[in-house]
């Protein structure tokens, strides 16, 4: 199947089809670029259009094209599959004050079907994101610092889980995606920098060198 032939529809045929067609591939398939329309169309709810089997081999594949890509998820649009499914996942090894700073802690695998997620409390938290879909470019984003995830396991479990710091910020990133949103919705686009930008200018700990002499997100002071 190619890039250009991915379907948009949300039939149970297709959507079969569409998981058949990668998992019989023998490859990786890539990963879909902002601009394909299945980013951005809320995808349809999991109620059981997948064999478990296939569900299980599909869940294996996402997380082999995460870590191959690398990432820490994965939403099913990603790969060009409109249901509500994504795996996530947090083993990189961060400096120790960027880890602090950034609330940023080990995540253990887990994938999640039809996520839902609502701010716990009223705290923010702004720091640059990127994304496998909008390749080169990160941009700050303001998000809750904690939030409550409401999913379904692929064993059919509904779970609630409360997240914080940067396991928080994963959720809400691969939730979205799910929903049709892409991180630079939700973006200051003042921030927006290419890879090398940021690595040169930005990879502080925290963003505020890049909100001074960006001008985005002004502190108290600066109001």
């Amino acid at each position: 199947m190619s890039f250009d032939a991915i379907p948009t529809d949300y039939s149970v045929a297709r959507i079969v089809e569409t998981v058949e067609q990668i998992l019989g591939a023998g490859v990786l398939p890539p990963i879909i670029q902002a601009g394909h329309p299945v980013l951005r169309h809320v995808a349809a709810p999991y109620d059981g259009q997948l064999s478990d089997a296939d569900l299980g081999h599909l869940i294996d594949l996402m997380r082999s094209v995460m870590h191959k890509a690398p990432g820490v998820g994965l939403a099913a649009p990603q790969l060009g599959i409109p249901l509500q499914l994504a795996v996530l996942e947090d083993q990189f090894e961060v400096d120790p004050e960027v880890a602090a700073v950034r609330g940023r802690e080990p995540l253990p695998f887990f994938a999640m079907l039809n996520p839902r997620y609502q701010p716990l409390g009223t705290a923010t938290a702004a720091f640059y994101e990127g994304c496998l879909s909008i390749g080169g470019l990160q941009a700050a984003v303001l998000r809750p610092e904690s939030v409550r995830l409401d999913y379904t396991t692929p064993d059919g479990t509904q779970l609630e889980r409360s997240f914080t710091g940067w396991q928080a910020r994963i959720v809400q990133h691969e939730t979205d995606h799910v929903h049709g949103v892409l991180y630079l919705d939700r973006a200051e686009l003042r921030s927006l920098s290419n890879n090398a930008e940021y690595a040169a200018r930005w990879s502080q700990p925290d963003i505020s060198r890049a909100r001074k002499e960006l001008g985005f997100l002004p502190g108290p002071a600066e109001d």
